[in-house]
């Protein structure tokens, strides 16, 4: 492009798939936590969905909301504080790509702290998330 053109886009390029207008459902709080529980790991539209129309439901994205542990997130997020991961691994990244980062019994052993402090943040947001572990 030259002297000021702007490029202009075709915004009809690819055209929108409309989407059916959605259906509102009114419930009390007690109804709509009973909804919340009974889908358990699974979306309300999706439980409801599965309740209405059973087999006969058309596929959607799977989604699965996560049941949160707060003391366990609250756990995990205390060790990434009192660690001081970022600052370290920075500070070691700078002085590898230097070349002045000497490899001392030291900083092997800080090393092979901050991976396991890592792994521990991991797991403990792994299973505060209720995910599983694949390794």
């Amino acid at each position: 492009m030259s002297g000021g053109q702007v490029a202009k886009f075709n915004k009809a390029a690819k055209p929108k798939k409309k989407r059916p207008a959605p259906i509102s459902l009114r419930v009390t709080e007690e109804e709509r936590a009973l909804l919340k529980e009974r889908a358990g790991r699974r979306s309300v539209n999706a439980y409801i969905r599965q309740k209405v129309f059973g087999d006969d439901a058309s596929p959607r994205r799977s989604y699965r909301r996560p049941q949160t542990d707060d003391a366990a997130i609250s756990q995990a997020l205390a060790v990434l504080g009192q660690s001081h991961l970022a600052s370290n691994l920075n500070q070691i990244a700078k002085a590898a790509n230097i070349g002045t980062l000497p490899v001392t019994t030291d900083l092997v052993s800080e090393l092979q702290s901050a991976c396991a402090d890592i792994r521990q943040m991991r797991d403990a947001l792994i299973f505060a998330l209720g995910l599983t572990s694949k390794g």
